[in-house]
């Protein structure tokens, strides 16, 4: 016999279905994906399960006509293309004719149809990969594909679904992007018989403020730009209304959804002066571009794309959105500023380049310092002393180098740096950085520990939310509350957070609960907690470290230095950065040409 064989046609079906058919939001894709390439006006998508146990999709497009039906299942058989060139300049968004061939492979699928010429319409059924009989069947124009019991037939592949509301949420961010790609199209989300989602068509900037949301639609400036042959149209965010993850960016490539890196690059590079390293930017582009300018055979997702002059292209994106946001950066500029609380009786908005001023106090200042408890923004633990915070407290001098190698503070400059005075000179503390540090490595010992030390809220912090990460939060309730939360649903699209790590009760609770429901979603809850550890953990400690422009006093700043004595591997950040450097006099001195 020889080694190697042929494969049968039903394993050959189910190996392609791997490629395409991840979950049920896979396949929601691709069936509102071929509704639209047949000319709907009108989508109706029914959902029952999550999408696992039935997944309806009906349209009024052109519809079959019953010799087509057996060839709709057929492997690579296609009404969207029919040779090389028509492939090198697709103008559809389905052209492999694989998607329903792999559908019905691991499911049970009936398709029901009717063409515009038709008597009645016609219909096939589909399981496993074996089809029936073509029949008659009573249906109004345009098509219907209802695939029941996703993995029927491969139960190693059903195991990985997940939940009914993670999976619905999936199926929701689908249905929002292809909402989003054609606004003149109406469409219908119902899940297990209930309304979620009725969008009447209309224009683009309808559509956006529909599903993306009022509050981004009124942040956003509107572009329209041309040039040889490319256009980008859409709303780019304003920086005022950046986001702690990139849930808010819909990149379109003639009316295709694609995550594309080259996109994404240019993107950043016309928002990098107006935004945090660690915020991201919203918007909902259109590029439109010759089919012959891009590859979008690349991979079965079709999520992928290549373009032939990639130069080009990212220049054009980078100055279209560049030039919209300099136009609206008198307006967007007033929202962008955060007022200062004011300290010590001065208007810190009056001083922009300067916070907490202060000079180094002798050692004897420091036991008042640390009598009094710390205020809400205080970053010292009194349950984390130190033998260096025992001394203080006990009065003892501190003249020796070895009690305070970092000095005391005398400054915070730009709300960024510590300006510190030791025996060696002047030291420069990058504050957020060298805090993040110190908190990653408390948060490190607390779960190795077992003992996240938890800080019930007085009042719950609720925020709104995809329904994805309330199926998240639920899913993973266990996993949360070992991380020191206590974070429940309040309704389909709002959680509520009723308790955070003690160590980041000063954090921004909200932005810190979408962050780390972001890593649950990514990894899950057991990968997170073990292979995936050391980011969960930097992605906390980001999140609760002292923010950059955030005044600190002097005595805040003093705690920061005695911290960072006491903790390993304060020299960098976690994501290797230094958190401080020594400035010696001699070199001050030679910055002055002293002694020549």
């Amino acid at each position: 016999m020889p080694a190697i064989r042929l494969l049968p046609d039903t394993l050959i079906s189910q190996i392609a279905a791997g490629e395409v058919v991840e979950r049920p939001a896979s396949v929601l894709k691709e069936l509102l994906e071929n509704s639209l390439d047949a000319g709907a006006t009108e989508i109706s998508v029914n959902l029952m399960q999550g999408g696992i146990k039935q997944l309806k999709v009906t349209d009024n497009g052109g519809g079959m006509d019953a010799e087509d039906l057996p060839l709709a299942f057929a492997r690579h058989a296609t009404s969207k293309i029919a040779s090389l060139d028509d492939l090198e300049q697709v103008r559809s968004l389905g052209f492999r004719g694989e998607a329903l061939a792999s559908i019905a492979s691991v499911a049970r699928v009936a398709l029901t149809t009717r063409s515009g010429r038709a008597a009645h319409a016609w219909s096939l059924g589909v399981e496993g990969g074996a089809p029936g009989a073509v029949q008659p069947a009573a249906h109004s124009g345009g098509t219907s594909v209802e695939v029941n019991d996703l993995y029927f037939n491969t139960p190693a592949r059903r195991k990985f679904l997940r939940t009914e509301a993670t999976e619905f949420g999936h199926c929701e961010d689908v249905y929002r992007r292809i909402a989003l790609s054609r606004p003149d199209v109406a469409y219908s989300l119902r899940h297990n018989g209930r309304v979620i989602s009725h969008l009447q068509a209309g224009d683009a900037a309808r559509r956006i403020a529909a599903v993306a949301g009022e509050e981004f639609a009124l942040a956003a400036c509107a572009l329209d730009e041309h040039s040889s042959g490319l256009r980008l149209s859409g709303f780019a965010g304003s920086p005022a209304f950046s986001r702690s993850s990139r849930d808010a960016q819909f990149a379109f490539v003639n009316g295709r959804f694609v995550r594309d890196k080259l996109l994404a690059h240019a993107l950043r590079q016309a928002y990098q002066d107006m935004l945090h390293g660690d915020r991201h930017a919203a918007y909902v582009l259109f590029l439109e571009l010759d089919p012959l300018g891009v590859d979008v055979n690349v991979h079965p997702a079709k999520t992928e794309v290549r373009f032939r002059d990639a130069r080009a292209i990212h220049q054009f994106v980078f100055h279209a959105v560049s030039k919209a946001l300099s136009g609206s950066a008198a307006q967007t500029g007033a929202a962008a500023v955060q007022p200062l609380p004011a300290a010590g009786g001065v208007d810190l908005r009056r001083m922009p380049y300067q916070s907490s001023l202060g000079v180094a106090q002798p050692a004897a200042a420091y036991q008042a310092m640390f009598s009094v408890p710390p205020g809400p923004a205080a970053l010292a633990s009194g349950a984390a002393a130190s033998t260096a915070f025992e001394r203080i407290r006990a009065g003892a001098p501190l003249t020796d180098e070895s009690d305070a190698p970092l000095g005391y503070a005398m400054a915070q400059l730009h709300g960024i740096y510590i300006l510190a005075q030791n025996r060696q000179g002047l030291v420069l503390v990058d504050m957020h950085a060298a805090h993040e540090r110190i908190l990653y490595e408390k948060l490190k010992g607390a779960l190795d520990a077992q003992g996240m030390s938890t800080q019930k809220l007085l009042i719950a912090v609720s925020f709104n939310a995809d329904r994805l990460d309330v199926a998240t939060a639920e899913e993973h309730a266990g996993v949360l509350h070992q991380l020191g939360f206590d974070m429940a649903p309040l309704s389909p699209t709002a959680l509520a957070v009723r308790a955070v790590p003690a160590m980041l009760a000063t954090a921004d609770v909200a932005e810190l609960a979408r962050a780390l429901l972001r890593e649950l979603r990514e990894f899950g809850g057991s990968r997170l907690l073990t292979e995936h550890q050391h980011e969960l953990l930097s992605t906390m400690a980001c999140h609760g470290a002292v923010r950059a422009h955030r005044p600190l006093t002097v005595t805040e700043m003093n705690a920061l230095l005695r911290e960072m004595e006491v903790t390993e591997r304060s020299g960098q950040c976690n994501h290797g950065r230094p958190t401080w450097y020594q400035m010696s006099m001699a070199e001050l001195d030679k910055l002055f040409l002293r002694g020549r």
